[in-house]
């Protein structure tokens, strides 16, 4: 079986700025930019980025599970999951949404404490926007939160940005934070941001090359 690394492992790939690349592996990012799953699976080999998550709002969970499985040919790094807690146990983890989590029980604790039995110790991420909800966060059992809008995105709509706030309600967290929306590869954070989220900076690249 492979090893799963929680996120604050310090075998995290990093790029030149000390802050660890999580890479999202868009559905519709893939088919804007012509990519297959192989070819990006081998990018994220070859760049030694050991934290994917892979998300699709469109298919359904056959031809997501035929995704993950795809990828998981191609890419050896830790695999996270977008929503689907039933195809959790093809990926080596979970992120949901705020709405996501309040689907399963309007009370947030209660709503992690089903994910969790679930999901057992694979990884559990959970997106945030503001102080409020981080600090929510912070009484819930999770590996880490995404924050963000940082930027305007074209991965999914967002009504707010966050922008340099961000990084100081980043300060708030007690998980590890990995800050989203239009997040560019020569962004530099500091403490306690531990990854930068690259979407479409992710597949620009690839195309580059």
């Amino acid at each position: 079986m492979k090893q799963i690394h929680r996120p604050d492992s310090p075998r995290m790939s990093k790029d030149s700025s000390g802050c660890s690349v999580y890479a999202l592996i868009d559905a519709a990012l893939l088919r804007r930019f012509g990519l297959t799953l192989p070819e990006v699976g081998a990018f994220l080999q070859q760049e030694g980025i050991s934290l994917a998550q892979y998300r699709d709002k469109e298919s359904d969970d056959a031809e997501v599970a035929a995704a993950l499985e795809t990828l998981k040919k191609h890419y050896r790094g830790t695999l996270i999951v977008n929503d689907r807690l039933g195809l959790a146990e093809l990926a080596d983890g979970l992120h949901l949404g705020q709405e996501d989590l309040t689907a399963f029980d309007e009370d947030p604790r209660r709503a992690v404490r089903t994910v969790r039995e679930r999901l057992g110790r694979k990884l559990f991420g959970l997106s945030t926007h503001n102080a409020d909800e981080i600090l929510r966060a912070n009484t819930l059992d999770l590996d880490y939160i995404g924050l963000g809008a940082y930027r305007p995105t074209r991965t999914k709509k967002v009504t707010e940005i966050g922008g340099e706030s961000l990084l100081e309600i980043a300060r708030l967290s007690r998980h590890p934070v990995a800050i989203i929306g239009g997040v560019r590869w020569e962004d530099d954070f500091d403490a306690p941001i531990r990854y930068k989220v690259l979407g479409s900076a992710l597949f620009e690249r690839i195309t580059a090359q």
